[in-house]
């Protein structure tokens, strides 16, 4: 079956599939070691409370059946194991029907994380991986040559990422059009990495260069994918560039590696392929149907993305099969923080004995210089960003959290890089202050050894201590 396969991407297939492996297994693993602070039985936004109010059918989830924190860490850890046999390559020794069931496996755990994660799974990548994730169950092992209408739906998906990114730009924030806004990204973007204030302190012609740069790879670029080889394969490649480029300005989750992903797929490799047989006849049907299915699904988002009101990533689907992705189509110009303290003093003052929690990723000392974690997703970090915008983004959960500090909670001192009160003593009384950050200049970082400086802006949450806790005499 000539027409049904393409078996000139056998090597781009094992590429791909162990590459996706490998994001599965940082998803996964992100879960594992953050759920319980999250979204436990004691976390901030418990799973028990959320599938009290959703239907199974808004948010099909093997936790809707049944949820417990024991149950729940048998989940992500069992991703991790399957994400791991799938990257050491075990789906290639089952056969056809074995491998397509195994990569089922973690899409349907995925999927069910996802879907009682709330605020902490509503970022885009999310349902990227899930969208990516259900093409790879069927895009075969060795047993047969890869589909060519699967390789095309993959390359569909890395259209709509870097084509809808790009219109979402431009439909946004003025400072895309008038190639500024990287004046002020590199400094604002929720966490930055190691090398973010350098990128910052780049000349700004060659800001204008990045943005530039950025507009014809997520504008014009995407439609080179489906042009005959090598052109595809130049379009993907030039991706790639543009995604280990963000990989080394900042900390954004997995997004860029499975943006990686996905343009390895259209990436031809020199390469012999092995004599396979004829695809059997059942799977050519399976494989069909589910491409008529995602065309058509495919209508919500293509209609989003031609639309003067597009939105930024939203799942069109409970199952997250076809949705709509986009970022920064507008950027900050001022970069502020939430600064968590707290006291042992039995009356809150404004000289008592403040001490500061300091965060894994977000900005915090002026003296600490940020690190690298992504593809790892640090979770709270990323929402304490969205909470500096705005006390709203964190109404569900702020609360929670500070009572959780108040208790020294266990669970929750994990997700920090460190807690200024023994794990005996927990503070009696904790706050919450806003402040402005901005990089420091060449001068000041020789001068003061610290990449950021702040400046207090306003008081965010008042001193608050548990309730019917007595103060001491």
């Amino acid at each position: 079956m000539d027409w049904f396969t393409a078996s000139d991407y056998w090597l781009s297939r094992l590429v791909f599939q162990r590459a996706l492996a490998a994001v599965y297994l940082v998803a996964f693993l992100t879960a594992a070691l953050q759920f319980r602070a999250l979204i436990g039985q004691r976390g901030m936004l418990p799973v028990p409370r959320f599938v009290e109010r959703v239907s199974f059918k808004r948010a099909p989830s093997l936790f809707q059946l049944h949820y417990s924190d024991r149950f729940f860490a048998v989940c992500a850890w069992a991703g991790c194991a399957v994400s791991a046999a799938l990257l050491a390559g075990l789906d290639s020794l089952l056969p056809l029907w074995g491998g397509m069931l195994l990569w089922l496996v973690p899409w349907a755990l995925y999927l069910s994380i996802v879907n009682v994660g709330q605020t902490w799974y509503s970022f885009g990548w999310e349902s990227l991986l899930l969208e990516v994730g259900f093409l790879a169950v069927f895009l075969g092992n060795d047993e047969v040559a890869p589909p060519l209408v699967v390789l095309f739906l993959l390359r569909w998906i890395l259209f709509r990422v870097e084509f809808g990114a790009g219109l979402i730009k431009m439909r946004g924030d003025e400072c895309w059009r008038k190639l500024t806004c990287l004046d002020h990204h590199h400094e604002t973007q929720p966490m930055p990495g190691p090398l973010s204030w350098f990128f910052h302190h780049l000349p700004r012609p060659l800001h204008r260069v990045e943005v530039a740069a950025n507009h014809f790879t997520q504008l014009v670029v995407p439609f080179a994918l489906f042009a005959p080889q090598p052109v595809a394969t130049s379009a993907a490649a030039l991706m790639i560039v543009t995604q280990l480029w963000l990989v080394l300005s900042g900390n954004f989750s997995w997004l860029n590696w499975i943006t990686i992903v996905l343009a390895l797929s259209a990436v031809r490799f020199p390469a012999d392929p092995p004599e396979v047989p004829d695809a059997p006849l059942w799977y050519v049907i399976v494989v069909l149907a589910v491409a008529v299915l995602l065309v058509g699904l495919s209508y919500q988002p293509v209609r989003n993305m031609v639309s003067r009101s597009q939105v930024m990533n939203r799942s069109f689907d409970p199952l997250h099969l076809v949705n709509t992705y986009g970022a920064f189509g507008s950027v900050s110009r001022v970069r502020y923080e939430v600064v968590v303290e707290g006291t042992a003093d039995d009356v809150p003052r404004a000289d008592s004995d403040w001490r500061e929690y300091e965060f894994r990723g977000k900005p915090g000392d002026p003296r600490r210089w940020p690190r690298q974690f992504a593809p790892y997703h640090l979770r709270l970090d990323w929402l304490m960003w969205f909470a500096a915008l705005s006390p709203t983004y964190a109404g569900s959960w702020f609360g929670t959290l500070v009572e959780r500090l108040l208790e020294n909670d266990r669970d929750t001192l994990r997700l920090l890089r460190r807690s200024p009160f023994p794990p005996d003593e927990p503070p009696r009384y904790v706050r919450a202050r806003l402040f402005r950050y901005r990089y420091t200049s060449w001068r000041e970082l020789r001068e003061t050894g610290a990449c950021w400086e702040r400046t207090f802006v306003r008081e965010y949450l008042p001193p608050t201590r548990l309730a019917g806790s007595v103060q001491r005499s």
